[in-house]
């Protein structure tokens, strides 16, 4: 079993830059190993930094990155392969008896029964970007697990049977080309939310159109998700030239969620480069609070980072066009690929911080305002997540490598008309 470390214990500044990013994974980990929801072992939504929720509120998305923890934890010796298949299993066969629609997850479910735990009232059905984290994941633990063993064939055989019966193409509406996020049987199209970029749902197009027996036409694509190039934005923030998105680049989640899984280096279409892209996101992220526009205390060289996190009035979207002054590490850590230098100069000033309000039993909490002596008591699955798979990606390239040897991946990238250098020469982008 792992031995047990975590950044309660106290990090020096003389620590190298490896020690400390060991350290940072393995404490959030643990969110997904000793936090998991403890019937189901997927994981649970939220958590506290000093004890676990009473309830068994499960989040879809959030699983999807925990079975990518796992795989790092093995990668990494925290755990056996032993361990972590068991944990898998016990976690497949969860998803297999809950309540789905056409095969599309709800965001949350009950982790004891796999009943839908609706997340809005008009929102009781299948969610289908929280089903695309859940398949990233997914793809990633099928990859890894590849030998012809009985144990590794039958687990492969459970995740494609769940991967597969996801019908992406029940997520359109008839006489439209776009994807939308949710539906429900009982309210139908209500929620009404399109799923146009720049977002973090750039995953959930690459999977619809890998899908064998339910997938899109590159199309929808092309004229749903980057509305045929109206997602381009080109113009520079902070003296950084922006490829896609909103003004400023939105949540630094849109540069993390997507590529835990795709690798964006390398990776074009007709619209960007999406290695630049991130990099700009994150390096204008940064500069944000380098020019520290609303002078909030606290901001600067060392201390950066707008996403998704919990915040003093509940659950808060940050970014630079939308500044509370509330800082989230997952930001800056799942930045490391981008921007190293800067992600490293935050790691160590979160270190600075107070302990006992910074840290706790599953690394950084969610969130913290230097403006208001504020701290999370809290962790949220889709920040923790990022960080552990993020790291690993710059540590190791292990969860890229294994989503982009999917064959369906590799298929799909191409049918879409991108190119990267997992897949051969580039190919012409397919609008029909």
């Amino acid at each position: 079993m792992h031995q047990r470390l975590d950044l309660r214990n106290p990090l020096h500044a003389d620590d190298s830059d490896d020690f400390l990013l060991e350290q940072v994974q393995r404490a959030s980990f643990r969110y997904f190993w000793e936090g998991a929801h403890p019937q189901s072992g997927l994981a649970r939504d939220r958590s506290g930094r000093t004890s676990d929720p009473t309830n068994d509120l499960v989040a879809i998305g959030g699983s999807g990155f925990g079975f990518m923890a796992i795989l790092v934890a093995v990668e990494r010796g925290w755990i056996t392969r032993d361990e972590a298949q068991v944990r898998i299993e016990k976690m497949l066969s969860v998803l297999e008896r809950t309540k789905r629609y056409r095969g599309v997850f709800p965001h949350f479910i009950n982790g004891v029964d796999g009943t839908t735990v609706p997340f809005t009232r008009l929102d009781d059905g299948g969610d289908l970007v929280e089903t695309s984290l859940l398949v990233q994941g997914l793809i990633c633990v099928r990859q890894y697990f590849a030998s012809n063993g009985p144990k590794d064939t039958a687990m492969r055989d459970r995740i494609n049977r769940l991967w597969r019966s996801v019908q992406w193409d029940s997520h359109i509406k008839p006489g439209e080309k776009v994807l939308y996020w949710h539906h429900s049987p009982k309210f139908g199209w209500a929620r009404n939310v399109p799923i146009r970029g720049w977002n973090e749902a750039l995953i959930t197009y690459i999977l619809a159109a890998a899908s064998p027996d339910h997938g899109i036409d590159p199309e929808i694509y092309h004229e749903g998700f980057a509305s045929d190039g109206a997602f381009v934005n080109g113009r520079h923030y902070y003296g950084v030239r922006l490829p896609l998105g909103p003004d400023f680049g939105g949540p630094m989640f849109f540069a993390h969620y997507s590529f835990c899984g795709l690798d964006p280096r390398g990776l074009t279409d007709q619209y960007a480069d999406y290695w630049l892209q991130n990099c700009s996101h994150a390096e204008i992220n940064y500069m944000h609070s380098v020019h520290n526009p609303h002078g909030y205390i606290g901001y600067g060289q060392d201390c950066w980072g707008l996403s998704s996190s919990h915040g003093p009035r509940g659950y808060r979207v940050s970014s630079p066009g939308s500044d509370f002054g509330l800082i989230a590490p997952t930001a800056a850590l799942s930045s490391l690929p981008y921007v190293p230098e800067f992600s490293m100069r935050a790691l160590r000033h979160f270190l600075t911080l107070p302990h006992g309000k910074v840290n706790g039993r599953f690394g950084f909490v969610d969130a913290f305002s230097p403006s208001r002596k504020w701290f999370a008591r809290t962790y949220l699955a889709i920040d923790q997540g990022p960080t552990i798979a993020m790291i690993e990606n710059h540590r190791s390239g292990l969860l890229w490598k294994l989503f982009m040897s999917a064959p369906e991946i590799q298929n799909s990238l191409q049918n879409l008309g991108f190119a990267s250098p997992h897949l051969g020469g580039p190919r012409e982008p397919n609008k029909g």
